[in-house]
């Protein structure tokens, strides 16, 4: 998953950093006013976490072209704050862009953010820009991370305007799961803002910065998962607002105005949907009070992710259809086609030349009588040979009738009825050895429907065949068969699945998926379905290949995402 992921975006996400292009009075993206040199988005640092004081070592002085472990090659500093860099550059190995973020051995927090690089790498979540790398060789600490250039930054979607309450409810939705996911393995954000969030071409949404934001900068929080609901709070509170929920603008946000304090969405713009609204007011530290209801306040991720849980699920909005032009009618048949008709223009007058008489004369009647008189002696010449035809067919079926019924009865084969084959062993399939729950192929033919193999979940779907290929599992069927169905059983219906049956050589199949004989096919979205293929195929072992599943929530042993399981596997032939 880290290998398709990845967005052209600030890479150590500017908030509160200047960028090298920007001129001394303006604005960062992530609101921090460097003329004033206070932040731009008011008590918002303070929550996200306290900033520790330490003199920043100098910034290592490298330009584009520079090439680290002979691997990556920098290609542009996109930020250079407080003793460290980042950059966007080239991983020559892989031949794909990385970020880079880049500081001396000696600097204070050098050792705090290899730490923090390291722990956010062993997460392994697809919801979060993934950290593919953090070394210290030659006096540097360089931590690589992913780069997502078809993601959009939450900074320019809010640009654009608010939100609709479909898309905010996914935002927070998807962000509290991912932050809860997060704190349960000890890690914390500490600077969840607008450009800390992507959203891909997919529309899923992506956080960047786990831990490593919060060390490059310094910041620690007492409370860290109150602070990152908060500022998920904040984030919602701006998808329906367009509106910073502090006094101080930021992000491109105004902010609330000065003195009122915290007040509802609904009381800032007309039309908010009241159910987010609120759950806004809970995320943020207003004691859970709103305008119309007394909540608890949700303090951690776990809790705002119940929350957006327990709400009815809002759905997308109806596609509009635009209604095709009227039909023109054009002066083709007229006479007039391709010319301009206008005031003053002399018209042609068209002369209707009409058909010739149809034949008159002698000659005429003496040509049609004599086709007449062909095409019935035609017609009389094929009744006959036809009669003759059918007289003599009747004629040898009367004497040789039964002895031909009784060889056709003998010639023809019954047609027996397929019947079930047993399984004895099956196998997961992984060709680019990344395995999903090998243990539990056998849970699929065990004739026992609580039990299952299961895959892990995808950010992207249905269709996983473009960084996957797909997953799957192989059976033996003990001997060669005749192939001819399969029922298969699913836990997650939705859309939707695609599932393939191709015979196989092993229960360790040699070759590429397109190279084997295919059985059948079939997608569905409900939780079972039958596969019939156009012709048996004869075979002992046969690979049941995934190739898209539906979304489905988080469980026991996978957060949400686009994922699937089986519960029972039957064949017939």
């Amino acid at each position: 998953m880290a290998e398709r992921s990845t967005a052209a975006v600030d890479v150590a996400d500017n908030s509160g950093d200047e960028p090298l292009a920007a001129e001394t009075a303006q604005a960062t993206a992530d609101g921090v006013d460097t003329q004033n040199g206070r932040a731009a988005d008011g008590t918002m640092p303070e929550k996200d976490g306290d900033r520790r004081n330490a003199a920043p070592a100098a910034a290592p002085e490298l330009h584009s072209g520079h090439k680290l472990a002979r691997r990556y090659r920098l290609e542009e500093c996109v930020t250079r704050l407080d003793g460290f860099s980042s950059w966007r550059a080239m991983d020559e190995k892989l031949r794909r862009a990385v970020g880079v973020h880049l500081l001396p051995a000696d600097h204070a927090r050098a050792r705090a953010v290899l730490a923090a690089a390291r722990s956010s790498a062993l997460l392994g979540d697809p919801r979060f820009v993934q950290v593919l790398d953090a070394v210290e060789e030659n006096d540097l600490v360089y931590v690589v991370h992913e780069w997502l250039p078809d993601a959009t930054e939450l900074t320019a979607i809010l640009a654009a305007g608010p939100m609709e309450p479909h898309e905010a409810y996914q935002l927070v939705s998807q962000v509290s799961q991912a932050m809860a996911a997060a704190h349960r393995e000890g890690l914390a954000h500490l600077r969840l803002t607008p450009s800390a969030i992507l959203r891909t071409s997919t529309g899923q949404y992506r956080i960047r910065g786990l831990a490593v934001n919060a060390a490059l900068r310094g910041i620690t929080s007492e409370t860290p998962q109150r602070a990152d609901t908060e500022a998920i709070g904040a984030l919602l509170y701006a998808s329906l607002t367009q509106r910073w929920p502090y006094e101080s603008d930021a992000y491109g946000l105004t902010g609330l105005p000065k003195g009122v304090g915290l007040i509802a969405p609904d009381q800032v713009r007309a039309g908010v949907h009241r159910g987010l609204g609120e759950l806004a007011m809970r995320a943020l530290a207003n004691d859970g009070a709103t305008a119309s209801r007394q909540e608890p306040a949700c303090t951690t991720p776990e809790e705002l992710s119940k929350a957006v849980a327990a709400m009815p699920r809002i759905r997308p909005p109806e596609p509009t259809f635009t209604a095709p032009p009227e039909y023109q009618h054009t002066t083709y048949q007229q006479g007039s086609y391709g010319r301009p008709q206008g005031p003053g223009r002399p018209t042609t007058q068209v002369t209707v030349v009409p058909p010739p008489p149809p034949l008159q004369s002698r000659t005429g009647r003496v040509l049609k009588w004599g086709v007449a008189a062909l095409l019935i002696a035609a017609l009389g010449l094929g009744s006959w040979q036809l009669a003759d035809t059918l007289l003599n067919r009747n004629n040898q079926g009367s004497t040789s009738g039964s002895q031909t019924t009784h060889e056709k009865a003998d010639d023809t084969p019954e047609k027996v009825a397929p019947g079930p084959l047993a399984i004895s062993r099956a196998r997961e399939y992984s060709p680019d050895g990344k395995d999903q729950d090998p243990g539990g192929a056998k849970n699929t033919f065990d004739g026992d429907s609580s039990t299952y193999w299961r895959t892990k979940y995808y950010v992207d779907g249905p269709d996983i065949t473009d960084y996957k290929g797909g997953v799957g599992i192989v059976y033996d069927l003990g001997a060669e068969h005749e192939v001819s169905s399969a029922s298969i059983a699913l836990r997650f219906a939705g859309n939707h699945t695609t599932t393939t049956l191709y015979a196989v050589d092993s229960l360790d199949p040699s070759g590429k998926i397109s190279g084997m004989p295919k059985i059948a096919t079939a997608t569905t979205s409900n939780s079972s379905f039958s596969l019939t293929a156009d012709k048996p195929v004869k075979t002992r072992y046969v690979l049941l290949w995934i190739t898209a599943m539906p979304w489905a929530p988080s469980d026991t042993y996978t957060g949400a995402g686009y994922k699937q399981a089986i519960t029972d596997v039957k064949f017939a032939g």
